[in-house]
């Protein structure tokens, strides 16, 4: 293991100047790691929450500004695209010039841009934002990693990266409730605007108190073909995968991106083989711990939206609850990733990250085979045992793949490993999104024909089952207007019940993502350059 130091810097330099050039904060509070923790925490929560709290947001937003259902894709589109394709260059960006710099410029360009889309009149501006959202959010994500990297020592990581990981949790998961009261008591625009306060909140705590700190070999040069190579084999990768749903997986172009991707990621390889100062030095991933806390944050996030994506319509259009009520239904399991994650944070500081990461796989897959068995009929109780169960699984994985990826890269390059854990769960959502939906949709093209025939109903034209079937596939029972009752109640009846079915096997698929995630796990072990950035400040 290689031993690092650190030089702390206030301003844009190598060094901290001898002598304050203006008023200090008191003393104590720049660089103190709790508190560094906390600003780090406001920052992180604007970019999880908008993860999922825009979805809400979209029908309200075609309807205010007459977009078509493309457009409103792209709301959430060009923010994952421009979050998933810069991240990891993002990280090396805080490597080169401070974290703390990084984080402060991403904070405002973030809260910026989300006050810019709420004043936006078109779609068309709303989408040009969401594109600098996603800029500005990949400059913050693997610096706030990176911050708690150089300001924490070993034993008080762990704790740290478990408190981290519940704001992201519960971020996540709690977007749909915090999105759904804000649409239907004020606007869409809200949604948006409520990034301004929090971002001018997290400037003004990270102004006072992150305290920068520079390893003293960090990055001198940027890779520029490097980064070229690779932001474009993230983008085929990413747009194959946001496509795929709408070509399908068996469409030429889909395959197309997948092959570009591919060939641009062995070129990227190549390369950085070549270059003097890579963006990745490709020897990071001797280390069998830190690629197997890479895989394992792509699994565990397959499996997380496999948990989630379809639970929101089977609360919303099986259940016919409202956004508010669908969100309150999925506390059991933002709980216990709050509850969870420092839980877990000092039981990976205690045991090593292999035995929690293991028994957390293994209880999300306990939870998803449980998911797998929900019905339409499903009662309150039996949903939320399978949700708390699902965030008690969820929440040492988190933790302790974040700690394996980070710990087990040098102190120079933790903007870089912030970057590859963040990119490697963008990826696992956009995989388990695509990859399950398709499942989704096989199972619903399947069954729906025959479920339709069985019921008695008048016999569609293909064009008229393609249009059920993709209602279907997102739980809505296709009812035309003016529809008998009776009529309406069998469509309702094979609509939900086809949708189940589909989400039962996503469920399964998921549970069995889950289960190799475990074997995964066994592979993973304490950071061995967690100690390098044993931080500043008093504990």
């Amino acid at each position: 293991m290689t031993s690092q130091t650190t030089v702390d810097a206030t301003g844009p330099g190598d060094k901290a100047p001898a002598t304050p050039s203006g008023p200090q904060p008191a003393a104590g509070l720049r660089g103190h790691p709790w508190l560094t923790l906390i600003t780090v925490a406001v920052g992180v929560m604007m970019v999880a929450l908008d993860g999922t709290i825009v979805a809400i947001a979209n029908p309200a937003i075609r309807d205010d500004l007459n977009a078509s259902f493309a457009d409103v894709q792209w709301v959430s589109n060009a923010y994952f695209l421009a979050l998933a394709v810069t991240l990891i260059t993002a990280g090396k960006l805080g490597d080169r010039f401070g974290h703390r710099q990084t984080f402060l410029i991403g904070v405002t360009g973030f809260a910026a841009a989300s006050g810019a889309i709420g004043l936006s009149g078109s779609i068309t501006a709303v989408i040009v934002f969401r594109v600098f959202q996603g800029l500005f959010g990949a400059l913050l994500m693997p610096a706030a990693l990176g911050v708690l990297r150089a300001t924490f020592p070993a034993e008080k990581l762990n704790m740290a990266i478990g408190v981290w990981g519940m704001v992201i949790g519960a971020s996540t998961a709690g977007g749909p409730i915090l999105g759904g009261v804000l649409v239907e008591h004020v606007n869409w625009q809200s949604v948006f605007f409520i990034n301004v306060p929090v971002g001018v909140l997290a400037l003004l705590l990270g102004t006072l108190i992150l305290l920068d700190h520079r390893a003293e070999n960090a990055p001198r040069s940027f890779d520029l073909l490097g980064i070229a190579l690779l932001s474009g084999a993230m983008f085929c990768l990413v747009w194959a995968l946001i496509k795929a749903p709408t070509w399908g997986w068996g469409d030429g172009r889909t395959w197309l991106f997948i092959a570009g991707s591919a060939v641009l990621f062995a070129l990227f390889s190549f390369w950085e083989t070549k270059v003097a100062e890579p963006l990745i030095p490709l020897g990071l991933f001797r280390s069998v711990a830190l690629s197997a806390g890479v895989v394992l944050m792509v699994l565990m996030a397959i499996a997380f939206m496999g948990g989630l994506f379809f639970v929101t319509f089977y609360l919303q259009n099986v259940h016919g609850m409202s956004p508010v009520k669908a969100g309150a239904h999925l506390l059991p399991l933002t709980g216990m990733m709050i509850i969870g994650s420092p839980l877990a944070g000092t039981a990976i500081t205690k045991l090593g990250p292999r035995i929690p990461l293991a028994f957390g796989m293994a209880v999300t897959a306990v939870a998803l085979y449980g998911m797998s068995t929900l019905e339409s009929d499903t009662g309150s109780g039996v949903m939320s045992l399978w949700f708390a169960l699902l965030g008690l699984g969820l929440a040492p994985v988190m933790v302790g793949a974040t700690e394996v990826i980070v710990g087990n890269a040098p102190l120079e390059l933790s903007g870089v490993a912030g970057g590859l854990q963040q990119a490697a769960m963008q990826i696992g959502s956009s995989l388990g999104t695509a990859v399950l939906g398709a499942v989704m949709a096989s199972r619903v093209d399947g069954e729906l024909p025959g479920n339709w025939a069985r019921a008695g109903l008048p016999k569609l034209t293909p064009d008229q089952l393609d249009k059920a079937s993709e209602a279907v596939q997102v739980g809505v029972a296709p009812v035309a207007k003016g529809m008998p009752e009776p009529v309406a109640a069998k469509v309702t009846a094979v609509a939900h019940d086809t949708f189940i079915s589909g989400m039962s096997l996503a469920s399964l698929v998921a549970a069995g993502v889950a289960v190799v995630a475990v074997l995964v796990a066994l592979l993973t072990k304490r950071g061995t350059n967690a100690e390098a950035g044993a931080g500043v400040g008093h504990i």
